[in-house]
């Protein structure tokens, strides 16, 4: 059933995004056919876990996958909420600091087998999903900059104010998420 649900969400999202971009191809907007170009691409991306002997992230996990395309793509990208809404890129990299430490959890419970998981500190545990997440942060940035330097010049509107806020919205989920599984313990 899992199977299922993650090939009909990722074939609407992509069927979503395409259409999106026939739209703005034929109104020759570049900025939004870009977009949705990269919206299909990434709408793409689950159906690579049904190659996966086991995959990892449970399906809770994708659907917020699923939400954070929404909100980046269509909604911030697209409706322009990035302009019309100052904290709409603040409170997503809060989310993706959040999402990227529960994808941290996932990951650890499928590579730390079950015998193990009680020898391995909780404190590990929590600065494993601490730094997973900010890694992720710092790496969106990373890409952030590139992409300006190479071809928009729009992901960074507010310079290095932009960046650390950016850097510790993201920081602060990873937190959240991390303060979160030390409390569930291995549980989670």
């Amino acid at each position: 059933m899992e199977r299922k649900i993650l090939v009909w969400s990722s074939l609407l999202f992509m069927a979503f995004m395409l259409g999106l971009f026939i739209y703005y191809l034929m109104k020759d907007d570049a900025s939004r056919w870009q977009v949705a170009l990269g919206g299909i691409a990434v709408s793409a991306l689950p159906l690579g876990l049904l190659f996966l002997k086991r995959n990892p992230f449970p399906l809770v996990l994708i659907m917020g996958y699923f939400l954070f395309l929404l909100c980046t793509t269509y909604l911030g990208s697209i409706m322009q909420f990035y302009l019309k809404f100052p904290w709409w890129d603040t409170t997503l990299h809060s989310y993706k600091g959040a999402f990227v430490g529960l994808c941290g959890m996932s990951l650890y419970k499928r590579f730390v087998p079950e015998k193990l998981r009680d020898s391995v500190s909780p404190w590990l545990y929590f600065l494993f999903i601490l730094s997973f997440s900010s890694l992720a942060s710092v790496l969106w940035e990373i890409y952030e900059y590139t992409g300006d330097l190479v071809a928009t010049h729009t992901m960074q509107l507010g310079g290095n104010k932009d960046t650390m806020g950016d850097l510790l919205a993201g920081v602060a989920g990873g937190l959240a998420a991390a303060l979160y599984a030390k409390w569930r313990g291995h549980r989670v």
